[in-house]
């Protein structure tokens, strides 16, 4: 099947999720969001930064994470040519539209204390 030709089996009154499969899978995993949150919360960080922010993240996943957000094209990765090297992950413009977008499940979720 070649991309884009996918119908939607959708019923009128129903939302296609058809479009939003390949973002999703990115977003599902576990850490995404948190990244998304933290780099939101504040404008940018470093890898060093990002890193203590999310207790308990290795850095093998937090390396894979930026990677796949930085394609899709939510985060933004921002290489100084300095020494050390330096560098920062922003958002997007995509990225801060998403993030505004989840804010009200973050809250949601908060309220009712949802943990897994």
């Amino acid at each position: 099947m070649q991309k884009g030709s996918r119908k939607c089996a959708a019923y009128e009154d129903d939302i296609c999720l058809c479009s939003i499969e390949g973002i999703m899978g990115v977003l599902s995993k576990k850490w995404a969001l948190l990244i998304i949150s933290a780099i939101g919360n504040n404008r940018r960080l470093r890898y060093n930064e990002l890193e203590k922010k999310l207790d308990g993240i290795s850095p093998k996943t937090l390396a894979d994470r930026l990677r796949e957000l930085e394609d899709v094209n939510i985060i933004k990765r921002e290489a100084f040519a300095e020494i050390p090297p330096r560098v920062e992950y922003s958002l997007t413009k995509d990225g801060v539209e998403l993030r505004n977008a989840i804010i009200p499940l973050m809250k949601w979720a908060l309220l009712r204390d949802i943990r897994l």
